[in-house]
């Protein structure tokens, strides 16, 4: 195998969201005094403009207003989903317990990670057996590798046995035309039972 990688790898697909460090903002009472002088500059400028054209609203129903569509904003914004990240990059931490609504179904995107080279591998056999089989090969040893602590270079006899001689066949033979769609389910069947 040229290279290596993990089925936690293959199979997942994390973005990392944007940062928030209160320090950099100014901390919670920062944010607040903003929101207040905020909100007084939109009331000043509403009650100046109001009266140019001649309108007297109470000044505690106009700041109970700004207030009120101030505290709107802010929950739809917290509400509303994290915009869609750009890069592809693995959060370094585990898992925080928090739901991220944002983040990409992991298991959607190996299964499309997985369709266009499948569907590619129909009309090029080349593809098949440059693409997919190693991909294959590797989940093959890393199911080998975590559930019985071989592989098929370390151990070739143990992994044969493990693997079997339809699925050993399949991954150190390259086949001279991709298998129809009902022998890979059979082969990946054999690979889950591994």
């Amino acid at each position: 195998m040229s290279g290596s990688a993990s089925i936690d790898d293959l199979l997942t697909f994390e973005e990392e969201g944007p940062r928030h460090d209160d320090r950099e903002s100014g901390g919670r009472a920062g944010r607040v005094f903003r929101a207040l002088l905020g909100n007084a500059a939109l009331v000043a400028v509403l009650v100046v403009g109001l009266r140019a054209v001649g309108l007297q609203i109470s000044l505690a129903i106009l700041v109970a207003g700004v207030f009120a569509v101030y505290a709107v904003r802010r929950v739809a914004a917290a509400l509303a989903p994290p915009p869609a990240a750009r890069s592809r990059a693995r959060l370094a931490q585990g898992d925080d317990g928090t739901w991220n609504w944002g983040a990409r179904d992991a298991l959607r995107a190996a299964i499309n990670g997985w369709e266009l080279p499948l569907d590619w591998s129909t009309t090029r056999p080349e593809r098949f057996t440059g693409v997919i089989l190693p991909r294959l090969a590797e989940l093959a040893d890393e199911r080998l590798r975590l559930k019985h602590a071989v592989t098929r270079e370390s151990d070739p006899a143990r992994a044969r046995a493990l693997l079997g001689d339809r699925l050993w066949t399949f991954l150190e033979t390259p086949p001279r035309r991709p298998p129809s769609p009902r022998d890979l389910a059979v082969i990946v069947a054999e690979l889950e039972k591994i």
